[in-house]
């Protein structure tokens, strides 16, 4: 396999990946026809992974141009792959039939191992690694919690190896780091209360690529997301209250730093007849207290 070959091939695959995880398909198209005008071997598929990269590409875009285009190629890959385990049938069958003469050659020294055959398409990353192996296993679970998978008709075991592969990539090796990572991306998909979590990655609606860097926030379902913003609003509303609100005075003591810089404000908490509800925040220390009686200035 020529080498420029290979670096091309890896550089289309590359740009196609940014151009997943940006969501910007400019000039997807041209790459692929450059692909097209290739000539792809099984070999060239299997150390490139090219068939991943235009598969991720064909579930982002809406572009029917492109998405013709990449189902066009991978039709046509997949003919390799078909061709490579008819070859490997017929060479079974002929084996099985000279059965007496393959007797005659146990004694002959071992062949040098092949490559493993490719199965499926896209191909399966492949680690002998076992911790690597049981994330693999871990997250393939957490993809198939409520069998969505089966409707959607999803290859649990291809996604959860191709989210691994990324996180290992980034990490590149399987410390702490690398477990949290998986663990966090488990618990996510699993999440009864977040199902749009997994069935958008099992739909394609999220890549791989992109749940395998996404933070806890943007993993998290649409009802802990508003929640958390509401949080966030209170607390920067209440801090800016705190720093720019109100009547700044000397007539409070701050229990804390024995202060008398502080600034007040009078909210009509009870009935009308009632006096009004101070509330006092130090400006030195950040002390907050409030006082249920009628201010006297």
């Amino acid at each position: 396999m020529a080498a420029p070959e290979v670096e091309e091939v890896l550089r289309i695959a590359r740009k196609l990946d940014k151009m997943v995880a940006k969501k910007s398909m400019d000039g997807a198209l041209d790459l692929l026809k450059q692909l097209k005008n290739m000539t792809m071997s099984l070999d060239l598929l299997q150390s490139t992974r090219i068939g991943m990269s235009v598969n991720a590409l064909r579930k982002q875009t809406n572009d029917e141009e492109v998405i013709t285009l990449s189902k066009s190629l991978i039709k046509s890959w997949k003919k390799l792959l078909d061709g490579s385990d008819q070859r490997g049938k017929d060479k079974s069958q002929s084996s099985s039939s000279s059965k007496d003469s393959s007797s005659a050659k146990k004694n002959e020294a071992p062949k040098t191992p092949t490559t493993p055959k490719m199965t499926r398409f896209p191909p399966l990353p492949v680690t002998s690694d076992s911790v690597r192996t049981k994330c693999r296993e871990m997250l393939t679970q957490a993809l198939q919690t409520d069998g969505d998978h089966i409707a959607i008709g999803a290859d649990c075991e291809l996604i959860a190896a191709q989210i691994e592969e990324v996180i290992f990539g980034e990490v590149r090796n399987t410390d702490m780091k690398y477990k949290n990572r998986v663990r966090s991306r488990i618990a996510n998909l699993k999440d009864s209360k977040n199902p749009d979590l997994r069935k958008n990655v099992l739909c394609g609606g999220i890549t791989p690529e992109q749940i395998a860097v996404m933070t806890c926030e943007e993993m998290a379902s649409n009802e802990l997301k508003e929640m958390r913003k509401a949080m966030t609003k209170a607390a920067i509303e209440e801090h800016q209250m705190a720093r720019t609100g109100g009547t700044q005075t000397d007539l409070f003591t701050c229990g804390k730093c024995k202060k008398k810089n502080c600034t007040y404000t009078q909210v009509q908490t009870r009935s009308a007849d009632e006096p009004m509800t101070t509330f006092v925040v130090c400006n030195e220390c950040g002390n907050r207290w409030k006082v249920s009686s009628l201010l006297h200035c």
